[in-house]
């Protein structure tokens, strides 16, 4: 009996398996496409909802009138006085003529004084002497009496001896493709670079097309900083490369500014004490090469830093000699107790000083105006 039960099962199996096959065969729907299995690591562990949409502030545009588009330093409206910033320079003179002020006479104490006072403003030896002198007649000859008038006498005489020079920077127009060529010397550290970018922006606000060449191949960092002031004023740029030859980016500066029509080159120099014979064979170079082309050569601007005081004259009267200097800029007045070396440099140097730094913003580069400078200088306020 036992194999008839088997026989029965193994039947029913069989017949199952067929029925199973024919529907398949039989079935329209094909079977969805087999997708690779997601690691469980990758699996979130439950199904989660999504989150509502977070909603962002939108940044406000600003109107077209509120938009600054000033420059990085504007200039000022009002340049500041040569008053508001020589306080150093003026306190050297301050004890003085309050002392000389308070007498009731005109003394051997006074001349003591008034000597003493210049000297430490760093008015030079031979031009105290000069303005002593003359004061000393007047007095002898009873023109001047009282310690107020001596005063007034010398604020007027300072003033004398520096009026009369040309103090404008020399700008020459001619052809378009004939650019003016403002050339800076100077020794190490007195400011050069930033000057140029000073005078660049001053220039530009005048509506002149000015272009820099950053002949200062020596220092990598001066190439930079006047990219950044040539960016500021939109000037161009020319420079070259690190210890290259500083006349040849001066003369492709003029070529590319003559090329455009561009209407002034403001040529940078590295800074070079004068005791080295071979830097100073070098600028004059530069000086010959700058004048040569279509670029003409009407500024060489000597920059001194007033800081140093009498120790910069030697050195800038070679500078005089190989570039032949048409004036001076002098910088840091503000941050100096030696103002009177202005005296020392027209005396001694015979150049005018054209412009002068009373601070560090484009507009503390300012004119110089001997009135308002002694005004400054020698004042009791």
């Amino acid at each position: 009996m036992e194999w008839i039960y088997l026989v029965l099962v193994a039947a029913v199996l069989v017949f199952g398996f067929g029925v199973v096959l024919w529907n398949r065969r039989g079935s329209s729907v094909r079977p969805a496409p087999s997708r690779p299995a997601v690691p469980a690591s990758a699996r979130p562990a439950k199904a989660v909802a999504p989150a509502a949409p977070v909603e962002v502030d939108q940044p406000v545009e600003p109107a077209a009138d509120s938009i600054d588009h000033a420059p990085v330093e504007a200039v000022p409206a009002e340049r500041p006085s040569f008053r508001s910033r020589m306080s150093k320079a003026r306190s050297s003179f301050t004890g003085a003529l309050l002392g000389i002020a308070g007498r009731t006479g005109i003394t051997n104490e006074t001349w003591d004084d008034l000597e003493e006072a210049l000297l430490r403003a760093d008015v030079g030896v031979r031009v105290s002497h000069e303005l002593l002198d003359g004061l000393r007649a007047r007095v002898k000859s009873k023109e001047i009496t009282e310690p107020g008038q001596l005063l007034d006498a010398l604020r007027a005489e300072m003033v004398s001896r520096l009026q009369g020079a040309e103090r404008a920077l020399t700008f020459e127009p001619g052809e378009a493709d004939s650019p003016n060529v403002w050339l800076f010397v100077g020794v190490n550290g007195v400011g050069k670079t930033t000057t140029i970018g000073k005078v660049g922006a001053m220039q530009a606000e005048a509506g002149r097309s000015v272009l820099m060449a950053a002949g200062d191949t020596f220092r990598a960092a001066a190439a930079e900083q006047l990219t950044t002031w040539a960016e500021r004023s939109g000037a161009e740029l020319v420079r070259g490369n690190e210890g290259g030859d500083p006349s040849a980016v001066i003369f492709d500066g003029i070529e590319r500014a003559s090329a455009r029509h561009i209407d002034l080159v403001l040529a940078d120099t590295a800074g070079r004490l004068h005791t080295k014979t071979n830097l100073m064979d070098e600028l004059r170079k530069v000086r010959r090469v700058a004048a040569k082309g279509k670029g003409r050569v009407t500024e060489v601007l000597l920059v001194i830093d007033a800081t140093t005081g009498q120790n910069g004259l030697t050195q800038a009267r070679e500078f005089g000699d190989a570039t032949e200097v048409t004036g001076v800029v002098l910088t840091k007045l503000d941050g100096s107790a030696k103002g009177g070396i202005v005296f020392a440099i027209e005396t001694e140097l015979g150049l005018p000083v054209k412009l002068v730094g009373l601070g560090e913003s484009i507009g503390d580069l300012v004119a110089f105006d001997p009135s308002e400078f002694v005004d400054a200088l020698v004042s009791l306020d």
